[in-house]
């Protein structure tokens, strides 16, 4: 078995790529993790091309932080097993190489790829969204295979150079997000792609290329046609990036929005409250799921159920149910998540009743009413008229988790150890009046 992966150079795409040389772009050994660092020198040192490759060469140019570090290199995920100790090879139709350090660290490496050929993909659309890449390419393939031009730079450890295959750098240059290749082909590939564009170009705060907003268009209903996990975990890095606001309403005007969450339609006092959700985020506090997909629906859930003072709690539990579940089959959100979720609708009809109904100590005490209390609060941000309400919900609230307010538990004497009780042989009956 070979080292290093073979390929066939003629299926390289047209062209030669763009270099820079140190001297002219910023990116410097001290930005880039000193783990990452051993790796690309061990594998440069044993005649590998190792390159850094993605998004992190991406933030580096744009002077950002990156969030890891991924690897790109010609040596085979056995070779690179080979090489380090501390790897482990995951996947099962294309390997890649997990590199772990301490505090779980972990840095992936992969082999070059590239991209099947349009005739090489299966007759029908929907297999697209299962085709495996499983055979190795050259940088130039690799760099071709990736979704954004902006995210196929490559910075060469043996060079301190970037390279350019796509014109990802022109592209960081007038801050704009393009496909590589055909949008509508992509997009049939991976319908994923269409939501990762929204949420990069409003993170980077960068615009989409003409034609990527047309392959979105036109593209939007394939949404429905992918994993349902992966959509959720998208849907919830842009509540983890504080882009939701910005991305749904696009989402909407594309018409992806109503085959992602079936009928919902945000309006704008929806799209107001993930925008005061989304401020939240920026100023460094993470977000629960089960808080992110109350926030999506509050909106809809208060006006199909107006909060009264005479309905009752367990109407607003099932009104929260019907409010979550039919917009919810397009992606997966585990069932104690959604629980959580209706209850934090359900504490918000209840915050908005007013206290000083029954039950209030016990909801006070609650563990999710923090959560209600602080969507609630955020509601209230965009209706002035409730911003009493929500002060004397914060009053109570702080009362009843006040330490001076928690009964201390009465202290009983200390019982002293009962002495084991000592058995004595039983004798049968009769025995003690029987004569020796």
């Amino acid at each position: 078995m070979t080292d290093i992966a073979t390929y066939d150079p003629a299926l390289d795409p047209p062209g030669e790529p763009r270099i820079i040389c140190r001297d002219h772009h910023r990116i410097s050994r001290s930005m880039i993790d000193e783990d990452v660092l051993k790796i690309l020198y061990r594998l440069s040192r044993n005649g590998h091309l190792a390159y850094l490759v993605g998004g992190s060469v991406r933030d580096l140019l744009l002077g950002r932080t990156p969030k890891d570090f991924d690897i790109g290199t010609d040596a085979t995920p056995s070779r690179i097993k080979r090489l380090f100790r501390n790897c482990f090879l995951i996947g099962r139709r294309f390997r890649l190489a997990h590199i772990r350090f301490r505090d779980n660290k972990v840095v992936e490496v992969a082999t070059f790829r590239r991209c099947p050929a349009p005739d090489e993909f299966p007759e029908d659309p929907g297999d697209h969204l299962h085709f495996a890449e499983n055979v190795f390419g050259s940088p130039r393939q690799d760099a071709f295979r990736r979704d954004f031009t902006i995210n196929a730079l490559f910075y060469d450890i043996a060079t301190f150079s970037v390279i350019d295959h796509v014109g990802g750098l022109e592209d960081l240059q007038a801050r704009r997000l393009r496909v590589i290749g055909d949008p509508g082909t992509r997009f049939r590939e991976d319908p994923v792609r269409m939501l990762r564009a929204l949420e990069m170009a409003a993170r980077l705060d960068f615009t989409l290329d003409a034609e990527l907003t047309e392959g979105l268009r036109s593209c939007a209903p394939l949404i429905a046609a992918a994993s349902p996990s992966r959509l959720r975990d998208e849907v919830m890095e842009l509540f983890r990036h504080g882009v939701a606001a910005k991305v749904l309403p696009q989402a909407q005007d594309f018409g992806i929005l109503p085959h992602l969450l079936a009928d919902y339609f945000g309006d704008r006092e929806s799209f107001a409250l993930l925008r005061r959700l989304d401020e939240r985020t920026a100023d460094g506090r993470p977000v629960d799921e089960s808080l992110a997909i109350a926030t999506l629906f509050l909106c809809p859930f208060l006006a199909a159920f107006p909060p009264s003072r005479e309905s009752h709690v367990v109407e607003a539990l099932h009104q929260a149910n019907e409010t979550i579940l039919p917009h919810c089959r397009h992606f997966s959100i585990a069932q104690g998540i959604r629980q959580q979720a209706r209850e934090i609708l359900a504490g918000c009809f209840r915050l908005a009743r007013g206290p000083g109904l029954r039950g209030e100590a016990r909801f006070l005490r609650h563990p999710l009413t923090s959560l209600s209390l602080e969507l609630f609060s955020l509601y209230a941000l965009d209706h002035p008229e409730m911003a009493e309400l929500v002060l004397s919900w914060q009053r109570l609230m702080g009362q009843t988790h006040s330490p001076a307010t928690i009964p201390e538990k009465e202290k009983r004497p200390r019982r002293r150890p009962r002495r084991p009780r000592s058995r004595r042989p039983r004798t049968a009956p009769g025995a003690e009046n029987k004569e020796p």
